[in-house]
């Protein structure tokens, strides 16, 4: 099929219909305000103290942007989505309400071989597989890309890897959609290279021991068979190796993985010579992780953290804050009941759960932050709720 004519979705016109669109659904003046006040107010016998980085990202921003824009540039043509543009169910609810349909599960390519040229696909900010890509294109279809830059830096970088004869190591979670187009990614021009996927140090582990030669192939098979390329031999493919990332995992994480698999090259090889690794941590997930850090230097009474559940950035936000203080992971302000019970999302067990008893008695130091796919009115719901829930009128505010 003939290619598809570039349009330009970022025309003045078009933009000021999306932002005045984009500040209704999610813009915060309450947000806007404590964040001018440098983050903390006390409202009764309540003080508020929101990390300094929170909330929706540039990559974020621009994707839902994108999307509203196409909306508005391909009005009279059917619009899909592959999977959710970010990992937050109440933006994604408002682009299903703007008639943006969702191309998802295990029927996924077969719907995307009944797309016509006049289809228009939205790709997230995720990214997608490069099969998946290729089958829409050959569609015909339009292609809006709203991925971020940040990932299609990683991808990049494995290719790069893949040129080189050097195996893509990537700490991420396997079945994350920015993890499988990375991994789509990790093959050289003829179709050739390799990659592994580990999402903790204990897996990482796994792959350093059998770097070292200490480990069991059939192990290793059954271990990382859904999480590596296709023919991996871990006895042929772990000689040269870099280490690249999931933009959204831990950084501190990120950093003992490459730390690790360098020293058990080195320690097989007496060099890191067949060792590479690149910095691919996105920027405001770690500005996100550092101004939580800087928070939790004087830890609050509790902490909530708001953000869609499949979140990665949002997880690692609240594993972080869950070590030294009462966490309450959150998907919206829904989840705050009553004072003697919420509704919270626990990242070990991958399942939301109640806790009774909660909220503390008395006056209350209150830690707030949110996942980069998380707006600001979401934020604001959650905040009114729980002041809401201690009895408190909004008129009793005083700016730090």
């Amino acid at each position: 099929m003939s290619a598809t004519k570039r349009v330009n979705l970022r025309t003045p016109e078009v933009m000021e219909a999306v932002q005045a669109a984009v500040e209704q659904h999610y813009h915060s003046p309450m947000v806007d305000k404590l964040r001018a006040s440098g983050g903390i107010a006390r409202f009764g016998d309540v003080t508020v103290r929101l990390a300094k980085q929170f909330g929706f990202c540039y990559g974020v921003e621009r994707a839902i942007d994108l999307a509203y824009a196409a909306r508005k540039v391909f009005a009279g043509r059917d619009l899909y989505l592959v999977g959710e543009i970010i990992h937050n169910p109440d933006v994604n609810a408002q682009l299903a309400s703007m008639g943006i349909k969702t191309l998802s599960g295990p029927c996924k390519l077969t719907e995307i071989d009944n797309l016509s040229p006049e289809d228009v696909v939205i790709v997230p900010a995720f990214g997608a597989e490069v099969a998946v890509h290729d089958r829409i294109k050959a569609r015909g279809c339009q292609i809006v890309d709203t991925t971020c830059g940040d990932v299609m830096s990683v991808w990049k970088r494995v290719r790069q890897y893949a040129n080189d004869g050097v195996t893509s190591i990537i700490h991420g979670k396997a079945d994350h959609e920015e993890t499988r187009a990375t991994s789509s990614r990790a093959r050289d021009s003829e179709g050739a290279g390799h990659f592994v996927v580990v999402y903790d140090l204990a897996e990482t582990d796994m792959v350093c021991d059998h770097i070292r030669g200490k480990g069991d192939r059939a192990l290793f098979l059954q271990k990382f068979g859904r999480a590596c390329s296709e023919g991996f031999d871990p006895d042929l493919h772990l000689v040269k190796v870099g280490v690249a990332n999931q933009t959204t995992m831990l950084r501190s994480e990120t950093e003992e993985v490459q730390r690790r698999v360098r020293e058990a090259v080195a320690a097989r090889d007496g060099s890191a010579a067949n060792f590479r690794v690149f910095d691919t941590i996105c920027g405001a997930t770690q500005e996100r992780q550092d101004a939580l850090k800087e928070l939790l230097d004087r830890p609050p009474d509790l902490m909530l953290v708001v953000g869609g559940y499949n979140s990665s950035n949002t997880t690692h936000l609240a594993d972080m804050a869950a070590q030294t203080i009462p966490t309450y992971f959150v998907v919206n302000a829904s989840c705050l009941e009553s004072p003697v019970k919420i509704r919270h999302y626990d990242t070990h067990r991958r399942e939301e759960v109640s806790t009774a008893n909660w909220m503390p008695a008395g006056p209350v130091s209150l830690g707030i932050t949110a996942g980069a796919s998380c707006p600001g009115n979401l934020i604001e719901d959650v905040l009114r709720r729980f002041l809401q829930l201690r009895g408190i009128a909004l008129g009793e505010t005083a700016v730090s």
